[in-house]
């Protein structure tokens, strides 16, 4: 009898969790072409369609919603296999995949991946930047091990550990058309302040943490990353709010931005999450505590 891999399983389970040929083999980071190949490779192994494909839209089957239902629990299975065999090994040592999301990536990681690699020799670190809707699938099936991400954000099913607060900061072009001073207080006109698109948490948080209750305030233009972000409030498209562990990058330093310590109540936690369970809790909080200490 034939058997699914591995691989093909995976897949599969990113084609359900996507509805799209193409983000799903993004997100597996292989070429459309492979990953359509495996896909008819699985509905081969299994005698059954799993998927009606159009030009537009992936219709999933009933016999495909079975199979992802039982895949997703395979998944799990081997994921807690090779966790309960990495517990006989040195704790952060062998390999260890961690998802990061993109407005916590450029800032910390650098210094934290040579810092790291440089204390665990042993240490096969594999990095994977992401939403964090799309980290926690990942999680969930197994491709990742670790996420680090910004809290809160309501997940099921996982463990996790605060690692420290991230304080929000007004950023804005030193002749900016957007701002009025009152007082000593900064006073942002209609349409002025600017944010990363919806998807980013960052959005979110940047919302709740600097207590932006006037939708008016908020501009129509919206940016896809942090670096983006930057450079609207350079050309004075608007202002944005910038968490603190940007301040020190080269990209705020030679910016030529204001910036403007905002209240000790603006902030996002920042956090790794895990599944909950694993029996690799205690290398987790580790780590994170690694990262408290060097970031």
């Amino acid at each position: 009898m034939n058997y699914p891999t591995v691989k093909q399983l995976r897949y599969f389970i990113a084609l359900v969790d996507n509805n799209h040929f193409g983000q799903a083999a993004k997100s597996c980071f292989v070429s459309q072409s492979a990953f359509s190949v495996a896909i008819k490779e699985l509905e081969n192994t299994l005698s059954g369609k799993l998927v009606d494909r159009t030009n537009k839209s992936v219709t999933v089957t009933n016999l495909g919603r079975e199979i992802y239902s039982q895949a997703k629990i395979v998944m799990q299975e081997l994921s807690n296999l090779v966790e309960s065999s990495h517990g006989n090994l040195a704790p952060l040592s062998g390999r260890l995949s961690l998802g990061i999301i993109p407005t916590i990536t450029p800032f910390i990681m650098s210094k934290f991946v040579i810092n790291i690699q440089n204390q665990y020799k042993n240490l096969e670190l594999y990095l994977h930047e992401g939403m964090t809707l799309n980290l926690y699938k990942k999680l969930m099936s197994g491709d990742l091990d670790v996420i680090l991400i910004a809290l809160p954000y309501s997940l099921k099913n996982i463990e996790s550990q605060t690692i420290f607060q991230d304080g929000f900061h007004l950023a804005y072009h030193p002749k900016s058309k957007w701002i009025k001073k009152k007082n000593g207080k900064s006073i942002l006109s209609d349409d002025s302040v600017l944010l990363l698109e919806d998807g980013h948490c960052m959005r979110d948080h940047a919302l709740s943490a600097c207590n932006l209750k006037n939708p008016n305030k908020i501009s129509n233009y919206a940016a896809s990353s942090v670096l983006t972000l930057i450079e609207m409030v350079k050309s004075d498209i608007g202002v944005t709010y910038l968490p603190e562990m940007s301040l020190d990058s080269n990209l705020i330093q030679n910016s030529g931005l204001e910036i403007e310590h905002l209240s000790d109540k603006s902030y996002r936690d920042i956090g790794l999450v895990w599944r909950k369970g694993s029996s690799r809790t205690n290398e987790f909080q580790l780590l994170a505590n690694y990262i408290k200490n060097n970031h």
